[in-house]
């Protein structure tokens, strides 16, 4: 079976501010699939970050889609807010949310893709009542709250129970932390689709970058 070819999502966290424009023109022109917009309010992560106006920069400079992945405690108050800035794909984390059917009801409502995140310990089980109301889920895999962090090897056995939960529940499964073209080709057999890349897609030429990891797709498992 061929392997799809990976989804993009640049992380504007992790982008130069000084000349956002010019990132997000050469992001969308390398072909991302997504802008990952990281929302932290120094409580639910000890990070603050992105303001409204870094959105509607990107929003000002490109059709690229926004997925934004709430890292802050109640989320549900924030879903219009971010949803009017121009989000296609809201994240809420399990470990935040209270009433979190509800609240991706309310996503999925607003006309947005609703999805979990998890945090590198939590396990699917964690999560296995929410999977019918998810359009995806995001596994951290590193400690939220800042880029630049290691890859918490523990993480695999619970991607490949999620990439497996995937096809019968029908959720996009996206992974977030200290990915590069190596880790893709390690997790694309698992079930993973969708890619957040942070600091080393812009260490590098995002562009390459990019193509490379697409390349990847379309061989055969």
């Amino acid at each position: 079976m061929p392997l799809p070819i990976p989804k993009i999502h640049p992380s504007i966290l992790s982008a130069n501010h000084g000349d956002l424009r010019e990132e997000i023109l050469r992001l969308t022109e390398a072909g991302a699939d997504f802008m990952h917009m990281d929302v932290m309010d120094g409580h639910f992560v000890e990070n603050f970050g992105l303001g409204t106006e870094i959105f509607k920069t990107v929003r000002k400079h490109t059709n690229v889609p926004m997925d934004v992945h709430l890292m802050v405690q109640n989320p549900a108050r924030h879903i219009e807010f971010f949803r009017r800035l121009g989000a296609e794909v809201i994240y809420i984390h399990a470990e935040a949310a209270t009433q979190a059917t509800d609240t991706l009801a309310k996503i999925r409502g607003m006309g947005a893709k609703a999805g979990i995140a998890i945090s590198p310990e939590t396990q699917p089980e964690h999560i296995a009542p929410l999977l019918p109301h998810c359009d995806c889920v995001l596994v951290m895999t590193v400690v939220p709250g800042f880029s630049g962090r290691k890859f918490v090897a523990d993480t695999l056995p619970k991607i490949e129970t999620l990439g497996k939960l995937s096809h019968q529940h029908g959720f996009t499964l996206c992974v977030d932390g200290d990915i590069n073209p190596d880790r893709v080709r390690e997790l694309l057999p698992l079930g993973v689709t969708n890619f957040v890349i942070g600091s080393s897609l812009f260490e590098h030429d995002p562009a390459q970058m990019l193509r490379e990891i697409k390349q990847t797709g379309g061989n055969l498992l």
